[in-house]
């Protein structure tokens, strides 16, 4: 374990994830006073606002399971995920094997090792599964460095004080309180066209979007502040009609190929003003 002497103001994520926020962190950064209580996200995925932000107090829920065992493990052994992670060959027949593992059948820190290897390895750091719950991303064309020692370690540091919890977002924002700061972003879910899904079965789609409405409320009269990220979209502004909101422009990669970009928009819609958090004209919804 690291020392607990040691305190990073923030931290490199160590997970690849598609649909990451980390090129969007200089606006949502804005959002997070150091006055709230607490930091809370539903949906965490590689958490890149919250080790960019390093609260005192979190929580960070997720529907996938594995993900949130291996916050937990990185939490509590950093150095022996480090150590074991860097003697796994980043070759193709290893990566099948490892992929071919059943997690029931691992240890907790053993399956933390097989989610970050074959998420450091994979085609565009994409998490998708089966119908029988199984991963099944192949292996990516490009390999890049992993994070340091270090790194890990101080993610590990801003996880002490967080609770963890696995299952649906409603699950997560049970535990919201006045003062706390939600952060929301769903995997989009669109209908108006076809988004690559990052999970599998149970996961989030536009069956679940009014459930996602009627939780802003609740938040918002639990004297809490949100803020939603999603993809410009009907969904997206039937959100935003109730709140503030604002639309940005953006570049995303098609099918996850870097040779295949196009101009895009993603809003965010926050119970607090965005006009001035952002410095751009808030357009209607």
């Amino acid at each position: 374990m690291p020392s607990q002497t040691e305190s990073p103001s923030s931290a490199k994520p160590f997970l690849r994830w598609a649909g990451s926020k980390r090129k969007q962190l200089h606006r949502l950064v804005r959002f997070w006073r150091s006055s709230h209580h607490r930091y809370i996200e539903p949906f965490a995925g590689s958490a890149c606002l919250f080790f960019e932000i390093a609260p005192g107090q979190s929580i960070l829920g997720d529907n996938n399971r594995g993900l949130i065992d291996l916050f937990r493990a990185v939490r509590d052994r950093p150095d022996r995920i480090f150590d074991r992670l860097r003697r796994i060959p980043r070759d193709a027949e290893t990566y099948y094997r490892w992929r071919a593992k059943t997690p029931k059948k691992l240890d907790i820190e053993t399956r933390a090792v097989r989610f970050l290897y074959l998420n450091r390895n994979c085609f565009n750091g994409i998490f998708r599964t089966n119908v029988q719950g199984e991963f099944n991303v192949p292996i990516g064309t490009k390999q890049g460095a992993y994070f340091s020692r270090t790194d890990l370690r101080k993610c590990s540091i801003l996880l002490q004080n967080t609770k963890f919890v696995a299952g649906d977002f409603k699950k997560t924002l049970e535990f919201v309180e006045t003062g706390d700061f939600v952060y929301l972003d769903p995997p989009f879910a669109v209908t108006s066209r076809r988004l690559f899904r990052q999970y599998g079965a149970g996961s989030f789609d536009t069956s679940d979007v009014p459930r996602l409405a009627e939780s802003l409320t609740e938040i918002d009269n639990r004297g809490a502040e949100f803020l939603v990220s999603y993809a410009d979209c009907k969904e997206a502004r039937n959100l935003g009609k109730q709140w503030n909101a604002v639309r940005f422009p953006i570049r995303r990669n098609v099918a996850g190929f870097s040779s295949d970009r196009r101009d895009a928009y993603e809003w965010l819609i926050s119970n607090v003003a965005t006009q001035s958090e952002l410095r751009e004209p808030t357009r209607k919804v």
